[in-house]
């Protein structure tokens, strides 16, 4: 029962790209099959405890469509079950979570010791037994790298709520920054966690491109939120206006007229419900800033660097596939 929030938005499958990105590593890194469903489950109540929370503090108003479901589904778990309840259920699992990542540790085990032995001598590492590959990351060092990543994630988005709520524009680089820290850590604390299980490829880094889709995914996000009727049909039309983010083409648009308030004005501060507005701040970044192009060319150039990165690493079928299913036309 005190899970029922998080149950509620679990129901939905989703885009499933994290379950596709974990398949794609794994080509790479072969974790073993135990670990990396502890690994998955573990991203996982990571990933919806905290979409549970941003969605109370983004005051969305959807969260992505649940097909085949009654029209309650749409609904978003807060507005199901209360803040409290989801505040406190979403709390739950980020404990049940670390919980589950302590299966991941490696065991020790207690042998029988002699009587010239130290205090010590009679534990073990059992993983000590055969000779373990050298590691960019510790499978000692699990917690840290999980707690790091919360860090980053929450850092990020608080940055975002504060540019909301105190009318601040960031710049481009600050915008790439929190992404990073936001949309990244759920993607970085995914190939930290397997680099640390795997088996082979132990000592390449996978981190770099673990950044380059998350500033991709998230970039694209904003581009379709504002442009894709998909995400009219599943998120509502515009939501991020409504919502008085500052996406990408926000950010582009506001700094190539600075002089101009019609976006700051409309969107950020008023955050519009009605399509009349959202129609004339759409055309405005389309015609006057063509924010939407410089967004395309952006995507275009992450895109190529995502795929330059895979091509270094050794190739990836799973990921390349990806992003061609991710890439946008003009």
């Amino acid at each position: 029962v005190l899970l029922e929030p998080y149950t509620y938005i679990t129901a939905n499958t989703g885009k499933k790209t994290t379950e596709k990105i974990v398949q794609a590593f794994n080509l790479w890194l072969n974790v073993p099959k135990d670990k990396l469903a502890v690994i998955i489950r573990v991203v996982g109540l990571f990933h919806n405890a905290g979409l549970l929370v941003d969605d109370i503090e983004d005051g969305s108003q959807l969260r992505r469509g649940i097909t085949g479901m009654s029209a309650i589904g749409d609904i978003l778990a807060h507005k199901v079950y209360g803040i409290p309840r989801t505040i406190n259920a979403a709390n739950y699992v980020y404990f049940l979570a670390y919980q589950e990542l302590s299966s991941l540790r490696p065991k020790v085990q207690r042998r029988a010791c002699n009587s010239s032995a130290g205090p010590d001598s009679g534990l073990w590492d059992d993983s000590s037994a055969a000779e373990k590959p050298e590691r960019l990351i510790s499978d000692r060092d699990l917690d840290l790298v999980v707690n790091a990543e919360l860090i980053s994630s929450h850092r990020g988005q608080g940055l975002d709520i504060l540019w909301r709520d105190t009318l601040r524009c960031p710049t481009e680089d600050e915008y790439v920054q929190m992404v990073k820290d936001k949309t990244g850590s759920h993607l970085r604390a995914t190939a930290k966690l397997m680099m640390a299980c795997a088996t082979t490829n132990t000592n390449v880094d996978y981190v770099p491109l673990s950044n380059l889709i998350g500033i991709y995914y998230q970039i694209r996000d904003d581009y379709m939120n504002l442009q894709s009727d998909e995400y009219t049909g599943t998120k509502g039309f515009a939501e991020d206006f409504s919502e008085g983010k500052f996406s990408f083409p926000v950010v582009h648009g506001i700094l190539e007229q600075p002089e101009d308030q019609l976006i700051m004005g409309e969107c950020p501060t008023k955050r519009p419900e009605t399509p009349t507005l959202k129609h004339r701040a759409i055309e405005y970044l389309r015609n006057t800033t063509k924010s939407f192009d410089y967004t395309l060319a952006v995507l275009h150039k992450l895109e190529q660097q995502a795929r330059g990165e895979v091509e270094r690493l050794g190739g990836n079928p799973i990921l390349s596939a990806l992003l061609d299913k991710l890439h946008v036309d003009a």
